[in-house]
């Protein structure tokens, strides 16, 4: 069944891992009709975790597509994991949804990852509902929750369902938009119905119904008017305000319920078809760049174009590309260009989907999300338009993996197979990245956590029966002159026929660090030919490619050759290369040779109760702290400076450190000497993997 634009409705479901979202989504499915009884994720048979690596671990890894259809209204629901080292999957769901539905648990409030996700939220200026789940467990307060959000975040919730009683008092919640109340079903499996309000919760009703009045006039100077002159808005005029509220960002509803025995589902629902944003009141999407950037709106009228949020490759159905269709509908057989390379791609049939089950559907207006398959040459971020009106939308915009990891066969055999699989691991998710360091040699895996890397591996293991084993990986240091040296080198060869002849004379310098490499030729006269000059220059790359210290690559010196001599018929380009070797490290070991190592800008976002042991573990990483930054919600940002060698596990480290609350980012900020103590150990360190590469060869 097609829906139009106005009809369609995407909501991102995200927030602190083990809060419920797969369960809550189950219940939503079942009370929306889409499936026919809930499971429990401990069932392993949800709509939503149906991944063999998300059935084993109960927890999500990969957003999923499902829907509902109420009151002709298609509602797109996409379940993003909690955990961070899944954060990849989080922002594809807000990319293509309009709004996004927090879970937060009714006894714990607000976690470490929901204000994460707030904070993303809010970059994206996007509206979100909040919904506080597990009211029937001990310790749940509704109130308490909703100062929780407001002390964090410095905003009102405003309830759009209320619970009646908590704990082993929940007996189910009102519906203040529509003035009923949703008893507790007697069992999970069964749907809710609507009642009369108990008597006993007609003021706190009252007293919730003014707050949405008041939240509704926020929405519209018109509504804002009429409100202050009646006192009250009609259902009709709340929806209206609410919509518009919502849409502009300017409120937060909150819902409660439980997730687990269906409570709260069906004025979820009734909310989400009646006042969530549709695909209209997305922010436009960005084509082009600099300059030339233009926006372009969801508008069914244009030629059609969409965008692949995600892709997927699964044994049985092959390559899955997710899409968020932006103008225009798609229909099979319809002819579209991949704008990345001009390709032309011919849709065949489309599909919707109810998590891992995919259903095909004849059309997707803009603003609908849906499905192609096997289209081989689509990769996420990817642009399908129409050939005559080619656009090409911005791509999506990760966060940088921070855990690396060097990674080999254990059988060297199946060296090749292994990283054919990891590259088809980061089609799949673009927070996975896989490159061979030709500098240390190593093939090294990056992510955002551990769990994220171990889960890919073993699912590779367990479907290609490839063991693979992985290391710390080995830091890629530099190595420098700190005083300038005088050096000359001549190479002199006799053999039976032409012999080799070249004598070079070097003063060498270091120069401004990051600078890299600087070439001058200050010879006079005739002593060397020009033709010889790039010999030189080659033997001089040639002998910083591994420097006298530790066979590390030379950088930021200034070498200048100031004399030299040539034979008539002996002398060569290579003879003049080999020299210039010569002379380079000659002249290396007079300047003061010291190693350099990476230094990295971090940033580190805490709990403030766990600020002290940041701050201590840092300094003892060699750390230099440059500030402290309160940033809400009571998390702390710490940015410092530290050699990347103290880092290689700080993903693990800071994990424990924090009980898991902890994040950070990091990238090269430049490169800082080292000697003493440490540096004899990068230098022992480096001899011995010589040594072992030798014995391997």
């Amino acid at each position: 069944m097609p829906f139009a634009t106005e009809n369609i409705r995407n909501i991102a479901i995200a927030g602190h891992g083990s809060t419920g979202k797969t369960t809550l989504l189950e219940h939503v499915l079942f009370q929306g009709g889409a499936i026919a009884k809930p499971e429990t994720v401990e069932s392993g048979k949800t709509a939503s975790d149906y991944g063999e690596d998300e059935i084993a671990r109960k927890i999500s890894v990969r957003t999923s597509l499902t829907h509902i259809v109420a009151k002709d209204t298609k509602v797109n629901l996409l379940d993003a994991p909690g955990s961070s080292d899944f954060v990849g999957e989080v922002i594809l769901a807000f990319r293509a949804c309009e709004s996004a539905l927090l879970l937060i648990d009714a006894k714990s409030g607000v976690q470490i990852e929901t204000i994460k996700v707030w904070r993303n939220l809010d970059s994206r200026s996007k509206p979100r509902m909040i919904f506080i789940t597990r009211m029937d467990e001990d310790r749940a307060d509704f109130d308490a929750d909703l100062e929780d959000i407001k002390a964090k975040f410095k905003t009102s919730c405003v309830p759009v369902t209320i619970p009646m009683g908590a704990g082993v008092d929940f007996t189910g919640v009102i519906d203040v938009v529509n003035g009923v109340a949703y008893p507790l079903p007697a069992s999970h499996d069964q749907k809710e119905t609507s009642t009369a309000i108990p008597a006993a919760y007609n003021d706190v009703y009252q007293s919730a119904r003014i707050q949405l009045f008041e939240a509704a006039a926020e929405g519209d100077d018109a509504l804002m008017e009429k409100y202050l002159e009646a006192g009250e808005l009609s259902q009709e005029e709340t929806l209206t305000g609410l919509k518009k509220a919502l849409a502009g960002a300017k409120i937060v509803p909150a819902f409660a319920g439980s997730g687990l025995k269906n409570s709260g589902t069906a004025a979820l629902i009734d909310f989400i078809v009646a006042t969530a944003p549709t695909p209209h009141d997305l922010a436009p999407e960005q084509v082009g760049s600099g300059d030339s950037e233009v926006e372009v709106r969801v508008d069914v009228s244009k030629p059609a174009s969409a965008i692949v949020i995600k892709t997927q490759i699964d044994q049985f159905s092959g390559r899955l590309s997710f899409l968020k269709v932006i103008t225009g509908t798609l229909v099979p057989e319809l002819d579209m260009v991949n704008v990345k390379d001009s390709r032309k791609e011919r849709l065949s049939k489309l599909y919707t989907a109810q998590g891992k089950k995919i259903e095909e559907t004849q059309s997707l207006a803009a603003g609908d999300i849906g499905i192609i398959t096997k289209f081989v040459t689509l990769r996420t971020n990817d642009t399908l338009s129409a050939a005559d009106k080619p656009l090409a939308f911005k791509p999506l915009k990760l966060p940088t993996p921070v855990h690396l990891v060097a990674i080999s066969a254990v059988n060297k055999k199946e060296e090749d197979k292994l990283n054919e699989n990891l590259l088809k691991a980061t089609e799949e998710d673009l927070t996975f990245q896989v490159n061979f360091n030709a500098e240390t040699k190593e093939t090294v895996i990056a992510g955002m956590g551990e769990l994220q890397i171990n889960m890919i591996l073993d699912k590779i293991k367990n479907q290609s029966k490839i063991l693979a084993e992985t290391r710390i990986p080995r830091v890629a240091y530099r190595e420098t002159i700190t005083k300038s040296a005088h050096a000359e080198y001549t190479h002199k060869k006799q053999t039976g026929g032409h012999g080799q002849y070249a004598k070079v004379v070097f003063d060498v310098e270091p120069i401004e660090r990051g600078s890299g490499y600087q070439f001058e030729n200050k010879l006079f006269g005739q002593s060397v030919s020009k033709g010889f000059i790039p010999g030189i220059e080659k033997g001089i790359h040639q002998a910083m490619e591994a420097g006298v210290v530790a066979g590390y690559p030379v950088v930021d010196t200034r070498t200048a050759i100031v004399d030299g001599k040539e034979h008539p018929v002996d002398s060569s380009e290579m003879a003049f290369k080999l020299a210039s070797r010569g002379a380079f490290r000659e002249a290396m070991r007079q300047a003061s040779p010291v190693l350099l190592e990476p230094v990295m800008d971090l940033t580190v976002f805490a709990e403030e109760k766990n600020l002290g042991d940041v701050m201590s573990d840092l300094s003892g990483r060699r750390g230099r702290i440059s500030g402290q930054n309160p940033i809400g919600g009571g998390i702390i940002e710490v940015d410092a400076q530290v050699p990347q060698a103290e880092l290689l596990r700080y993903a693990i480290d800071l994990r424990s450190m924090t009980s898991g609350t902890g994040s950070f980012q990091v990238e090269f900020s430049h490169y800082a000497p080292i000697t003493g103590k440490i540096a004899e150990e990068v230098i022992k360190a480096a001899q011995a993997f010589k040594t072992a590469e030798a014995e391997e060869e």
